[in-house]
């Protein structure tokens, strides 16, 4: 998993390090904003969350035109916990707002501008950080010992087969886990391109064939993490995390969160393009 991926947890809520450096790049473009604007007396923070919202608007319009076919009802085209946005869109979104706020409102420019830049300095510089700082492997194949439901040892690398693999963490206890599994269970059923793996985080194997007998699911590859090592050396704080890699066991995508028949078909679609 690489650094912007980690999830780190605020008491019950739980956000990705990425999430994170969003929030505090904005702030510093608020900061940026007042102090340079402040002669004046002009504020830009209100653009600046209306910036925000444009660009979450767009990236989520985008992504649901790019996968119409898989929403079945407006409720799922709104229900943003499946975190489908598609970046692009946002920031086409961004550009086009910051343009016309810029033109229409000239006592701005300068103090909107300057925090745009901090904002977007900020965010750079974190990311490429992150980036240096995590060139240790973070993003290969885990090779952490995990075991079967019947307590035989065994690792991903020995289930991945030369072909893309999908690690699914997750729990009984944890809602969305649940609301996800008949999805992820009914694509491991219709693909036998990708390898899917479900590696359950601390919990008995009685509780998880209790579970897997109870909700009639038929899952290949379900493996117990009791002392929850994996998780830890891919720095999940929360659950479900989906991680993505392709058949040369490199991570390509992770997904944080409860997936949508989009959000998978989107993460699938970069593990085997067409």
């Amino acid at each position: 998993m690489t650094a912007l991926d980690r999830s780190v947890a605020i008491g019950p809520l739980a956000l990705s390090l990425g999430q994170l450096l969003l929030v505090f790049a904005l702030a510093v473009a608020i900061v940026t904003g007042a102090l340079v604007g402040r002669r004046q007396r002009i504020g830009v923070s209100d653009t600046l969350f209306t910036l925000v919202f444009v660009a979450l608007v767009g990236a989520r319009l985008v992504f649901i035109v790019r996968y119409w076919d898989s929403y079945d009802s407006l409720w799922a085209m709104l229900d943003i916990r499946d975190r489908g946005f598609d970046p692009w869109g946002g920031l086409a979104a961004a550009l086009v707002y910051c343009g016309w706020r810029l033109w229409r409102a000239p006592f701005q420019r300068r103090a909107l501008s300057a925090a745009l830049l901090a904002g977007a300095l900020t965010w750079a510089g974190a990311v490429y950080a992150l980036v240096k700082l995590d060139e240790d492997g973070h993003s290969a194949l885990p090779k952490t010992s995990l075991m079967t439901i019947d307590g035989a040892a065994t690792d991903l690398p020995a289930l991945q087969d030369d072909q893309p693999l999908v690690v699914n963490l997750w729990a009984s206890w944890c809602p969305p886990c649940r609301r996800e599994m008949p999805l992820l269970a009914d694509t491991q059923q219709r693909r036998d391109d990708v390898t899917f793996v479900f590696v359950n985080q601390g919990e008995a194997r009685q509780v998880i064939r209790h579970y897997l007998d109870d909700e009639s699911l038929d899952l290949d590859n379900v493996l117990r993490d009791e002392t929850l090592a994996l998780g830890e050396h891919v720095g999940v704080k929360a659950m479900p995390t989906t991680l993505f890699y392709d058949a040369d066991g490199r991570l390509v995508d992770t997904h944080f969160g409860e997936l949508s028949q989009a959000t998978l078909k989107h993460a699938l679609s970069r593990l085997t393009p067409p």
